[in-house]
């Protein structure tokens, strides 16, 4: 059951509220991580969408990372939102960016546009089922290269926008500003577990 999970949300920067609130009503127990000590206490992990280059820094700043890495070769599951799946990137295009190099694939940020250019989309999910899913993408990123071993579960306008990667998974969208609960859900029961 997904209620018995303990969720870490980092909380350095961004929608990690909004997160932490959605994973509530999925009745899971959460914790926001903002030291490598709060690393051991969790069971999967959710990086939140927000600035990507700040949350980097700051991840470096509280000496999180080689602590999250470690936890995610052990496999710890690990779900990125917007900025979180630019920071779970092998590379960013374009830019030099440090990054966690989670997962194998290239992403374009703020591929979209900029602020003023966000929009929602519905998109086909076919893991999640035949009910669309409502996208909501705020200065988002699209993955323009993905590696061996990551699974395209949903792209917009031919743009991968959801991929997994085993107990990895990262979306270009902010699922946690919706009131659908597929993916946290599908994250939990599906990619957690795996």
């Amino acid at each position: 059951m997904v209620g018995h999970m303990r969720v870490g949300i980092l909380a350095l920067q961004g929608a990690f509220r909004e997160h932490a609130q959605t994973l509530g009503r999925l009745g899971v127990e959460t914790r926001l991580v903002r030291r490598p000590a709060e690393l051991e206490e969790i069971e999967a992990l959710v990086i939140p969408g927000g600035e990507s280059t700040t949350i980097g820094r700051l991840l470096f700043e509280f000496s999180l990372v080689d602590k999250l890495l470690a936890k995610a070769k052990e496999g710890l599951p690990v779900f990125g939102t917007c900025a979180g799946m630019v920071l779970m990137a092998r590379e960013i295009e374009g830019i030099e960016q440090r990054t966690l190099g989670l997962m194998d694939i290239t992403v374009r940020r703020n591929a979209f546009g900029r602020q003023v250019e966000s929009f929602e989309a519905d998109l086909q999910i076919p893991v999640l089922g035949d009910k669309p899913f409502r996208g909501v993408f705020i200065r988002a990123p699209f993955v323009t290269r993905v590696g061996a071993g990551v699974e395209v579960l949903a792209e917009f306008e031919g743009k991968p926008v959801l991929v997994r990667q085993g107990k990895l998974l990262a979306c270009a969208f902010h699922p946690e500003l919706t009131n659908d609960l597929r993916l946290h859900r599908y994250f939990l029961e599906e990619v957690a577990k795996a």
